[in-house]
């Protein structure tokens, strides 16, 4: 046996340990329900704007502030203040600079809570808001939020009109789910122009840059969609104060009824923080008492959002239950590593997971059957084509009790996800061609996610599970998958990630959609990729892709972590590449930085919620990927050398 060869075999066997430790401790959090649940965690804005909900729930009395909740306020305090920058500011994701809405919202809340503004902690905090470009640079949801306490000129804030809902063309679903959500549950608060009363003497007057405009920022040139839709602003503006008040109501009661109705069979509105929070000002100011049911339910739904013990104390901003356990079971069983029993149990909770009613899909797909899967626990109005092709995934390598009902809801599953491909060919996450560029441009659109367009990195799970459950390469869907993703691939020989950060996740996705749809990985776009990946291979052996990515529109590097190197393992091997330097110094990254718990560290954000504005830290993708990495590895060294 040549030297070559006696160190591949090395690796490989350190590669199956490292596989039995991860397979042991992936399989020793399993719910005995059937199901993996993971910690979901953001940035301090959370943390920031449940206080300001406190203020909400229980305003001042006599100019007053002394809520019932003041020993959680103090602890979201200490939250906050723990995630302090030495330059006084707030990042919203580890490691980053900070961000001045992020800034904003810790100061209000930290202030209101108490601190004094004396405080050099909070001096500190002022300084680089006024660095930053002071209140005036905050985003639309930081001024709005702020207006509702008579904080900010409500003149300033972009009007998020109730009306909305009556416009024609159903134009509400041309919005992206979670902004139809946030949208529809504010429009009822701001509305009602609440002015909610703040402690005495409380003001954020230190904060505005001096002989800064307040108004909603222009753009240079004149005519451009964006300035249009400020003209349009200052009229909804005075619609608002001389409109016909029987229209306003119409519209008010439409926003209520929507609301409540996908408050049935949820989480909480739309399973996610910042429409949970709204529902609850929204049924408020709809005239909800505190001890009435829906109230108290949407209530007791945002605090199950609550993480307070040994771990700290800290809000998800959601449950990510179903897509921790399809990515948990597909990764064991390719990895060959997962018990029957342990097996039955995740498919069977999987498969009871389905979701069978129509939801906001079915606007445009009204005659498809309802099928897919959601993120969380409950979300039955919002499956999404990311969870069902992952579930698909699943289901294709592992198999529950009742073969029949899993055939069944697998056939179900593929149909929908075939109603569901774009007309562009590709996938997005929870509608369809929901692409209007235009309504990116409106005032409060700057939470940079108001529309859920077809992306690389669904497209290529997508066309993986297709394939994976039996389809063929040349059936019209995948060769339209292929189409898309050779259509997006950007001039590196990248692709862009719009879930994870960033092009590293939306690259190996692909690569492995391109492989399951047939691609020959002698094409030249597939070369163009390796390419790219080993090209950014860190000095350690592994790869690490900042946030900054989306704001620089290009790679960013990082420090290595294990969830973007086994990224970068998995494109590479779904490229063909089974014996290059680069593929086998990733796998001894891995190796080398596995726990003795068969678990790694990781202390970056790879999950991406609303690029630029909003960055998530999947707390067990550094344990699944790698995992799935170092299987898929050993299958491929295998099968290679069998040849």
């Amino acid at each position: 046996m040549t030297p070559s060869l006696q160190l591949t075999d090395s690796l490989i066997a350190s590669a199956a340990e490292a596989i039995k430790r991860a397979s042991q401790a992936l399989l020793d959090k399993q719910y005995a329900e059937g199901y993996w649940w993971a910690d979901l965690t953001a940035d301090t804005t959370l943390e920031s704007d449940y206080i300001l909900l406190e203020l909400w729930m229980h305003p001042p009395v006599d100019g007053v502030w002394n809520p019932p909740s003041r020993e959680r306020i103090d602890k979201a305090v200490q939250s906050i203040l723990a995630r302090q920058l030495p330059d006084g500011g707030f990042s919203i994701y580890p490691h980053g600079p900070a961000e001045v809405s992020a800034c904003v919202k810790a100061y209000f809340a930290l202030k209101v809570a108490g601190l004094s503004q004396n405080d050099s902690r909070m001096r500190r905090l002022c300084e680089r808001i006024l660095e930053l470009g002071g209140l005036q640079a905050a985003n639309s949801y930081v001024r709005i939020n702020l207006s509702l306490f008579d904080l900010f000129p409500r003149d300033a804030c972009p009007s998020i009109p109730p009306e909305l809902i009556l416009l024609p063309g159903k134009l509400i679903y041309q919005m992206s789910s979670w902004t139809r959500a946030i949208a529809i549950s504010l429009a009822i608060v701001h509305s009602a122009n609440p002015r909610r009363p703040v402690p005495e003497g409380f003001n954020l007057d230190e904060l505005y840059v001096p002989g800064k405009p307040l108004a909603l920022p222009r753009d240079e040139k004149l005519f451009t969609v964006h300035n249009l839709f400020l003209v349009v602003d200052k009229m909804l503006k005075q619609w608002e104060k001389h409109g016909p008040r029987s229209v306003r109501q119409r519209a008010v009661n439409k926003c209520a009824e929507w609301m409540l109705e996908r408050l049935e069979g949820t989480d909480g509105l739309g399973a996610i923080y910042p429409p949970m929070q709204y529902a609850i000002m929204a049924l408020d100011v709809l005239g909800y008492a505190p001890d009435d049911p829906m109230r108290q339910s949407a209530v007791d739904e945002f605090f199950r959002l609550l993480v307070d013990d040994e771990r700290g104390f800290f809000f998800q901003p959601c449950f990510s239950v179903v897509w921790d356990t399809a990515i948990a079971a597909f990764a064991l069983a390719e990895a060959g590593a997962m018990p029957k029993g342990a097996m039955q149990r995740a498919v069977d909770w999987l498969l009871s997971k389905e979701i069978r009613r129509r939801g906001d899909w079915s606007v445009k797909r009204p005659n498809v059957e309802p099928s897919g899967w959601c993120f969380e626990f409950a979300n039955e109005f919002y499956p999404d084509i990311d969870d069902t092709a992952m579930v698909l995934l699943a289901l294709n390598r592992a198999h529950g009790s009742d073969a029949a009902k899993q055939q069944a809801c697998e056939q179900r599953t593929v149909n929908w996800l075939l109603a569901m491909q774009g007309s562009d060919g590709g996938w997005a996450a929870f509608d369809v061609d929901n692409n209007w560029q235009f309504l990116s441009k409106v005032p409060f659109a700057d939470h940079n996610a108001m529309l859920d367009p077809s992306c690389p990195d669904i497209t290529g799970r997508t066309l993986e599970a297709l394939c994976g459950w039996g389809m063929k390469p040349d059936h019209p869907a995948i060769q339209r998958g292929i189409r898309y993703l050779l259509d997006t691939q950007e001039a590196d020989g990248s692709w862009y990630g719009r879930w994870g950060v960033d092009y590293l996740y939306g690259t190996f996705l692909s690569l492995r959609g391109l492989q399951a749809a047939g691609v020959n990985d002698r094409e030249a776009c597939i070369q163009r990729a390796l390419e790219w990946i080993r090209a950014y291979q860190n000095a350690d052996g592994g790869w690490g892709e900042s946030c900054a990515s989306y704001d620089n529109n290009t790679f960013t590097p990082g420090p290595s972590t294990a969830s973007q190197t086994a990224w970068a393992i998995l494109g590479l091997l779904a490229g063909g590449d089974v014996r290059s330097i680069s593929l086998h110094k990733g796998i001894e990254y891995l190796i080398e930085r596995q726990r003795p718990d068969g678990d790694w560290d990781e202390d970056y954000a790879t999950g991406t919620g609303f690029p630029k504005v909003f960055y998530l830290s999947y707390t067990d993708y550094r344990n699944t990927f790698p995992l799935l990495a170092l299987a898929t590895f050993v299958k491929a060294k295998t099968s290679s050398e069998d040849l």
